[in-house]
């Protein structure tokens, strides 16, 4: 099986290489080659499998053919700009997360019209496709009403896997991811940046600044589900879905309050006197608008299985990010 990633560079990229690289395929399916695709070269790993890495702009219209005319099995389009500097720069936005993903869904198309091929397609989706005013629990059939551009990027993005689903030109299905915590390295453009940041930095005893209120409410998954979740995706019948091809993934809602009281549960009350607030109304403008919790049946149902607790992901973090030490010693 030939897998591609589209987005490999980044850090569910780089996790899901690591992941497939590990354990030679996904969920049993074998893999004998594999094809790393990011805007900067990815990382090449260290491997006895073929694996080609390659630094391409998928809003260039020549890209995705290019990457498609090898016939990948299973492609995983990960590829986006952030919610931040999708509402920054509203034309790289649109460039990146919708025109980059219709030119490679239409090279999909192309390439099966020279020769069958169906490959399944795996879409990062978002959370963000959502608009406020939200029900205690949104489930899947809630309507898709964005309120920033990065969401309404990614909802026409569902829109188009499902249609290009439904007329047989690929295999598609869209996770919507919680926000990933804890994001290991530096931050990156995405308004929900800070999840990670009051929890990162304060574990290696550093100062980290929070830009909205305590009890603001909002959706996660550590990088081990996210990872999980995309893999399963891979490999799940999809006749399952039926017509709807997108679906919420399952999370653990917590306000920033329960976030900082589950850091000084694992790493003590220093921690968290390193959290200096600092309100941020732009952020906290695009935060707002964002869901709270969800409920996944559907999503369980077929098999995606969520984190235990936030302690846990909190753990994770320091275990495979930080060697099991806390607070730089």
């Amino acid at each position: 099986m030939h897998v591609l990633i589209i987005g490999a560079a980044g850090m569910v990229g780089r996790k899901l290489t690591a992941e497939l690289l590990s354990h030679g395929g996904i969920r049993g399916h074998g893999i004998d080659r594999l094809t790393l695709a990011d805007i900067v070269e990815p990382p090449q790993p260290e491997t006895d499998l073929p694996v080609k890495v390659l630094a391409c702009d998928l809003s260039d219209p020549a890209t995705a053919p290019s990457l498609v005319a090898r016939r990948p099995d299973v492609i995983f389009h990960l590829a986006a700009v952030v919610s931040g500097e999708a509402e920054a720069d509203f034309d790289k936005g649109y460039a990146i997360n919708l025109d980059g993903t219709r030119y490679l869904f239409e090279a999909i198309r192309a390439e099966g019209a020279k020769e069958p091929y169906c490959p399944r397609v795996v879409f990062t989706s978002s959370i963000a496709v959502f608009g406020a005013p939200f029900p205690d629990k949104i489930g899947d059939r809630f309507l898709l009403a964005p309120l920033t551009s990065y969401g309404t990027q990614k909802a026409i993005g569902e829109l188009l896997l499902n249609d290009y689903s439904r007329r047989g030109f690929l295999d598609g299905i869209g996770i919507r991811l919680p926000t990933v915590v804890i994001r290991p390295g530096k931050p990156n453009k995405a308004a929900s940046g800070f999840f990670s940041s009051i929890l990162r930095e304060p574990l290696v005893g550093m100062e980290a600044t929070l830009p909205v209120p305590r009890e603001t409410r909002h959706w996660f998954c550590s990088p081990r589900a996210a990872v999980g979740y995309l893999t399963h995706a891979a490999t799940l019948d999809t006749a399952e879905l039926g017509a709807r091809r997108c679906l919420s993934a399952p999370g653990l809602s917590a306000t920033v309050a329960e976030e900082i009281a589950a850091l000084e549960r694992v790493a003590g009350p220093a921690a968290v006197k390193l959290i200096r607030e600092a309100p941020d109304e732009a952020v906290a403008r695009i935060v707002a608008g964002w869901p709270r919790d969800f409920d996944t049946a559907r999503a369980r149902d077929l098999g995606f299985r969520p984190d235990a607790s936030f302690d846990a992901i909190i753990r994770q973090h320091v275990e495979e990010e930080l060697g099991g030490r806390i607070g730089g010693a």
